[in-house]
């Protein structure tokens, strides 16, 4: 938790954010992927200062645990003062300890978004999925979160301003925006409506200006013309040197050139939605269909 200290900004963590959707789509499959849908309403979550603070805590936990479909899963939450923002006990269950920093005493609005966080923590414990290591993992619970329809909450905690700056997570606001992007994208569904916080609200906008460009990479049709002329060089390099030519965009997504001496040059690129790699034949005008998140892509190879 980023407690008037400097925010990071920016995408350092983006190749660990793509394979976590990645991982996500794996471990769930695309329709469980898809019954998440809908996000978490801002009134489910809303919390007023008039609230009873753990009436009100535990009705929050209730509707994260609803929404996340962990019905025999109950979460008894406390408060106390620690450095973290939140932290959860992940024992077998059903009841799971969760503790939460002692400024959401004082700060309820952002109950929700801390819960958020450490429900999923749970959801993530009970499928089995983790990453190695605490900060791939907190990356990993970070995005989930955000994919699964709970992460607006998490973005929508960052403010900061000339004299006091909060932030929640382990993404830094832009790769939140990026993540809700992509599940905007995936799903037809728009958050901007739920921000209170103005930062939050920029740091979506430009997350989902670079998560269209994901979408914007040859060899899709709808790559701009600088990205189709250096992607034609690659190619004629690929057919006449018949080896291996790979190729990274400045924004981190790849496409590779495979000879196969049985048949065509085939090139292999990131699915712009799940970032699953797929390979196709150069010839041309291709569809493609992701067989991981069924999505249906345009090629020009």
């Amino acid at each position: 938790m980023t407690n008037g200290g400097p925010v990071q900004h920016g995408y350092p963590h983006l190749e660990t954010v793509r394979a976590a959707v990645t991982a996500l789509y794996k471990r769930l499959s695309y329709d469980t992927i898809h019954a998440f849908d809908t996000s978490v309403p801002p009134a489910d979550v809303a919390f007023g200062d008039t609230d009873d603070l753990y009436l009100g805590t535990q009705r929050v936990a209730r509707e994260l645990v609803r929404h996340f479909r962990l019905p025999d899963a109950r979460m008894i939450v406390g408060f106390r003062e620690m450095e973290f923002a939140a932290n959860v006990e992940l024992a077998a269950g059903p009841e799971y300890f969760i503790e939460l920093n002692d400024r959401f005493r004082t700060h309820r609005r952002d109950i929700g978004a801390a819960l958020a966080h450490e429900v999923m923590h749970v959801y993530l414990h009970r499928l089995g999925l983790s990453f190695p290591g605490t900060r791939d993992n907190e990356i990993l619970t970070d995005t989930a979160t955000t994919y699964l329809g709970a992460g607006w909450l998490l973005l929508d905690a960052y403010r900061e301003d000339a004299s006091s700056s909060q932030k929640l997570g382990y993404l830094t606001p832009e790769e939140f925006g990026y993540v809700l992007a992509k599940r905007s994208l995936a799903f037809g569904e728009d958050p901007a409506t739920w921000f209170t916080s103005a930062q939050a609200y920029t740091a979506y906008t430009k997350g989902l200006a670079r998560a269209r460009e994901d979408g914007r990479q040859p060899p899709l049709t709808a790559a701009g013309w600088a990205g189709r002329r250096r992607y034609a060089k690659d190619r004629r390099h690929a057919q006449e040197h018949a080896r291996v030519v790979p190729r990274t965009a400045a924004d981190g997504s790849a496409y590779a050139f495979t000879p196969d001496g049985r048949g065509p040059l085939r090139v292999s690129f990131p699915c712009p939605t799940c970032h699953q790699r797929i390979r196709v034949p150069v010839r041309g005008r291709v569809r493609a269909r992701c067989a991981l998140c069924r999505t249906v892509l345009e090629c020009d190879t």
